[in-house]
């Protein structure tokens, strides 16, 4: 029952915790019009926050802060950081020169966040059913990360007003992860040992190798399918004629889509296995990247399913990968590898969120996802190799 208790109390704190990620990124149109900027420029809004969680995951895990520090403690106060720069932003800022820095602090503190749920969230979980649960944590990444979209879908609240929705929501996943989350039982009783090299030595193991392989070619794909699909959305021709706002859109395709495949997928791999999941879902995704210039052209109705199928496949083998890599690590140093491996694949979105638009640019918002497929296909080779390893 406590289990059950202590894995809901840490989803909630992702949800929360997550909602200043993209809460940028959700009102870039209105900031565009008002600060009198370019695309170009307004990349560097997202891309400002992955490098600054790069930035702070190499410095947890050089310092081996995950396991060294408390983990409730470490997650509660990079929650609360991350939602107070988020509210100075939302408070003072009036243009790029300012607004940079403070995402990249932003991201800085979310490496405190993320990765040390999970740790916190595999402690609760026994390798049995441990699939289902990262399933849960990163369903409540997905969540978070697309409520400040769902937040300006709604209403035509200013941008201000979005940005401090979602870092009064940060502070609130601060208040509970102080209050009722506390480390579980799966915890390794020697993780304070401190060994900075292993964010790098793991790499010599074949197990974390290829799990981290399949992990980076699916980050290819991630943030940069979530950080310009309402842009491949608004320049289709269906999607001027959805149903509904793009932002409610993006909100479906990315929360509650990618929510139901985050569950989906920890439940496949506990069922059937880390790899088949893993191996589907990223042909799953890999093949919509593929398929993506028809459906830019299709009807309404067949452009929102395709989002949706896209929006759950391309995120349901995350929790997959930490599963792997938590049960294929040294068990005294898990939390400073899910951070390295998360500080690498953060890396990657930087690359693969830059190219796009320069892919659009030059061939149109139609052709301009085909530049992810690598990833996802990459991805499932190292997979498919990890679990023929363990079959044997």
């Amino acid at each position: 029952m406590r289990s059950g208790v202590q894995r809901g109390a840490i989803a909630v704190v992702q949800v929360f915790g997550l909602a200043v990620w993209f809460s940028v990124s959700a009102v870039v149109p209105t900031l565009r019009q008002e600060w009198g900027i370019s695309a170009a420029a307004a990349v560097w809004l997202t891309g400002s926050v992955q490098l600054g969680f790069v930035a702070g995951a190499v410095g947890s895990s050089l310092l081996n802060l995950a396991d060294r520090i408390r983990p409730h403690l470490l997650l509660a106060v990079s929650a609360a950081l991350a939602a107070g720069w988020t509210l100075l932003l939302a408070g003072l800022v009036d243009g790029m020169a300012a607004a940079i820095p403070l995402r990249f602090l932003t991201g800085m503190c979310l490496a405190g966040v993320y990765p040390v749920g999970m740790k916190l969230m595999a402690s609760w979980a026994p390798s049995r059913g441990r699939g289902l649960a990262m399933g849960l944590l990163i369903a409540a990444l997905t969540t978070g990360s697309s409520l400040p979209h769902l937040i300006g879908g709604l209403g035509s609240l200013p941008w201000r007003a979005v940005l401090v929705a979602a870092a009064c929501t940060g502070l609130l996943g601060a208040l509970v992860a102080v209050t009722a989350v506390r480390p579980g039982p799966h915890l390794a009783a020697s993780a304070a040992v401190h060994n900075p090299r292993y964010a790098l030595t793991m790499f010599t193991e074949r197990g974390p190798r290829l799990a981290n392989l399949g992990y980076f070619g699916h980050m290819w794909e991630l943030y940069a399918l979530w950080t310009w699909i309402p842009t491949f959305l608004l320049a289709s021709e269906a999607g001027r004629d959805l149903p509904s706002s793009t932002g409610i859109t993006v909100f479906v395709t990315i929360g509650i889509a990618g929510a139901i495949g985050c569950l989906l997928g920890g439940w496949g791999a506990d069922r059937y296995g880390r790899s088949p999941a893993a191996v589907a879902a990223l042909v799953i995704s890999g093949a919509c990247c593929v398929l993506s210039p028809l459906a830019f052209d299709a009807g309404p109705a067949v452009l929102v399913a395709f989002c949706v199928v896209w929006g759950a496949a391309v995120i349901a083998d995350s929790g997959v990968f930490s599963t792997s890599l938590s049960e294929a690590a040294d068990p005294r140093f898990v939390g400073t590898a899910l951070t390295a491996q998360t500080a690498i694949g953060f890396a990657l979105t930087v690359v693969s969120i830059q190219l796009v638009p320069l892919l659009a640019d030059a061939v149109g918002w139609r052709f301009a996802f085909l530049m992810l497929a690598p990833g996802p296909f990459i991805g499932a080779i190292a997979m498919g190799r990890l679990g023929s390893r363990r079959a044997r």
